[in-house]
């Protein structure tokens, strides 16, 4: 079982950046793929990105390439999403998720997720 706790959402303008954590409970943390991802009002959910157990691995929407940068330290259970030049169209609830087999980008086959933190970006 793993319980994750986001945090570190708040309101930025445009352009500004914003580091969200999610605190995972539980000794297997670092066995997981985390994964990040986010919905706004009236949208589905999607994915933003995932890191690989070991941290070696990250991947990325298309969105988010090159402002977005997923990081994680497994000594402290804590998976990082420092986001910069943010856009309005961003705004969301952002969600971390845990998947036990690998980095999908596909909500459906994560384990277990956060409540979510809501970004918001003003113009």
């Amino acid at each position: 079982q793993v319980q994750l706790v986001e945090s570190g959402g708040g309101l930025v303008q445009a352009g500004g950046s914003l580091r969200l954590s999610c605190a995972a409970s539980g000794r297997t943390f670092s066995s997981y793929t985390m994964g990040w991802f986010r919905q706004a009002p009236g949208k589905e959910r999607e994915f933003v990105g995932a890191i690989t157990w070991s941290g070696r691995s990250t991947y990325y929407a298309d969105s988010v390439k090159g402002r977005f940068t997923i990081s994680r330290d497994n000594a402290l259970n804590t998976v990082y999403l420092q986001m910069n030049s943010l856009k309005p169209e961003e705004t969301a609830v952002y969600y971390c998720a845990a998947d036990r087999y690998g980095a999908s980008r596909y909500g459906y086959e994560y384990d277990y997720w956060g409540q979510g933190t809501q970004v918001t970006v003003s113009s």
